[in-house]
């Protein structure tokens, strides 16, 4: 058995480990839109978002700390629920980026978290309703997990549908060099908010931790910790996770560089919003759904529905698989 001291530490390694697979995982989120129109090359594009990851990272903590203490019950919180849910994160993570399949990160380690509690204090273990009407798993996580993919299609289809309505009769040279500009600035705010959203995951869940072994009294977010998930996620952005990269720049719907800064926008939009409201959604779902809003406002046969049918169902998959691993690793 290890004693406290050693578990800690490693639950504080494989978090950054999954921190730093989050960033690759998810850089796709970022990057995707922006590559695949050509506006940026590959490398550039990294830099950028490797970058604003970390600086988006250390923008806000309340998302981290809706993880370190609004999901579970603090007595059935012990590190080796901490541990087993990062096990069962990574886990499927791995699965979903080998095969190239855009799952959500952020929700593989909430599945995880939730599969460990339930295993180790039952139902009673998770904090279904908070003491306020907007917190506990059911407000802040299960509601915006159906919703807020949804509101990124329904926003990136309106964002493309006024483009459309305003620059229909502009040169089409002109229009793309135009937004060909702007689509920089919208891929940058997609990546600040990217460390901002899933960089803070990590940080709960070490919180939590320390709050467990007993190093802290509080969950409140230690400088250190915050510092150490962003570089971890920057890391991981740097490099890169071009099979799901090509799944979401490539296979949903043919982008040209209007069509990235509508998606990037929505989906910026919509993260900055849950961000600041303490929601631990996933970046993958809200630029999906961005992606198919603004190929639906193009042209209704122009998306690929097969592979929609291919991401819900690794969305309707990730929290009971993940959740099922760090219960067996329990």
């Amino acid at each position: 058995m290890l004693s406290i001291g050693v578990l800690l530490v490693l639950i504080v390694v494989v978090a950054l480990a999954f921190d730093y697979i989050n960033g690759f995982h998810d850089s796709a989120n970022a990057i995707a839109t922006v590559v695949s129109t050509r506006v940026m090359t590959p490398r550039m594009a990294i830099v950028m978002a490797a970058g604003l990851n970390f600086i988006g990272a250390m923008f806000s903590t309340n998302v981290a700390k809706t993880i370190a203490s609004g999901l579970v019950d603090p007595h059935v919180a012990s590190q080796a629920v901490v541990f087993s849910a990062l096990i069962g994160a990574i886990v499927w993570n791995l699965i979903t980026w080998k095969y190239g399949i855009p799952s959500s990160s952020s929700h593989a380690l909430i599945g995880g978290l939730v599969g460990a509690a339930f295993c180790a204090g039952g139902p009673a273990a998770l904090v279904w309703f908070g003491t306020k009407p907007k917190d506990g798993l059911v407000p802040k996580v299960l509601i915006p997990l159906f919703t807020s993919p949804l509101i990124g299609l329904v926003v990136g289809f309106v964002i493309m549908a006024v483009i459309y309505l305003l620059f229909h009769k502009a040169k089409n040279a002109g229009t793309s060099t135009f937004f060909k500009r702007l689509q920089v600035l919208s891929a940058a705010a997609m990546a600040f908010t990217h460390g901002q959203n899933d960089a803070q995951k990590s940080m709960g869940i070490i919180t939590m931790a320390l709050v467990a072994a007993g190093v802290l009294s509080a969950p409140n977010i230690p400088v250190w910790v915050v510092i150490a998930c962003a570089l971890a996620m920057a890391l991981g952005t740097a490099g890169g996770g071009w099979r799901i990269i090509k799944t979401m720049g490539h296979k949903i719907v043919r982008l040209e560089p209007v069509n990235g800064f509508a998606a990037e926008t929505a989906a910026a939009t919509v993260l900055f919003a849950t961000a600041h409201s303490g929601m631990p959604v996933s970046t993958t779902h809200v630029i999906s759904g961005s992606i198919f809003g603004v190929g639906t406002a193009k042209r209704w046969k122009s998306v690929n529905w097969g592979v929609a049918k291919t991401m819900g169902l690794a969305w309707l998959f990730t929290i009971p698989a993940s959740a099922g691993v760090a219960g067996l690793t329990l």
